[in-house]
């Protein structure tokens, strides 16, 4: 058995890397990054999730109290969470959107997602991801509810991350995803139940089902075109999915006009 300061210490740790791993939140961890710990640390990614929609919530609460619609409101949101993770996960999207869209073959796709110039397939993901976004947190409009969405949006998105790392092997054998490793059983239970409480406390059960049946199947479409295309996941990848989870969720939230 695990003494309980020690079980305290990991817990901790894998929360700092979790953190470190998805924000640029300089809280790096003192736990080494190999022999999967990363992997087992992604049970916390809802809970960094969870830091990111909070700093959400708090800038859009500042803009209204400060006299600015809900429109502008709603675009601050969006850099802020865009500058806490330094555009990791649009960073991801895009390259997907790249890669995916644009190559012929295998080895291509992989190129184009590891180049840093961006393509008109990237443009239009970041257009219309920036544009569901915002859209959905203006139509919310009030605080309260915007900030029930933003955190359920942003612990569930990040909660699905351990069980795709889990189910679809790396498209590569090096990289950020294959050097992860694939996470634990327990990691993935962890982020699951996390995400799903999330869902439950902001939207309530009903809307929450069919949030997760949503991130479901978009976890599934984009698991089985990564398989086809490139052969496995990669870190755009997971970012791509990130992106989609969050935008369902506001959709939902925006959808059954919470607090209306």
């Amino acid at each position: 058995m695990i003494p309980r300061a020690e079980l305290l210490k990991d817990i901790f740790a894998d929360l700092r890397m979790a953190t470190s791993f998805v924000t640029i939140l300089p809280v790096a961890s003192s736990k080494p990054a190999g022999d999967g710990a990363i992997a087992r640390a992604t049970w916390a990614l809802p809970v960094a999730g969870l830091l990111v929609g909070l700093a959400g919530a708090l800038t859009y609460k500042i803009a209204i109290r400060l006299g600015l619609t809900p429109s502008l409101a709603a675009l601050l949101v969006l850099a802020t969470t865009a500058l806490i993770t330094g555009a990791l996960h649009e960073d991801g999207l895009a390259d997907t959107a790249d890669g995916l869209g644009g190559g012929r073959t295998r080895e291509r796709k992989l190129e184009i997602m590891r180049d840093s110039r961006i393509g008109t397939y990237g443009v239009c993901a970041l257009i219309l991801s920036f544009g569901l976004r915002w859209s959905a947190l203006a139509t919310i409009a009030n605080p309260w509810t915007v900030m029930l969405a933003l955190c359920a949006a942003h612990v569930a998105a990040r909660a699905g991350v351990p069980a795709f790392m889990s189910l679809v092997p790396p498209a590569r054998p090096d990289g950020l995803s294959a050097s992860a490793g694939a996470p634990p059983g327990r990691s993935v239970a962890i982020a699951f139940a996390l995400g799903t409480l999330a869902l439950a406390l902001a939207l309530g059960p009903g809307k929450a089902l069919v949030g997760l049946i949503l991130l479901s199947l978009a976890g599934l479409m984009l698991a089985r075109l990564a398989i086809r295309q490139i052969g496995g996941q990669t870190g755009d990848i997971l970012g791509a999915f990130e992106q989609t989870g969050e935008i369902l969720i506001l959709l939902v939230a925006a959808s059954f006009q919470m607090g209306r």
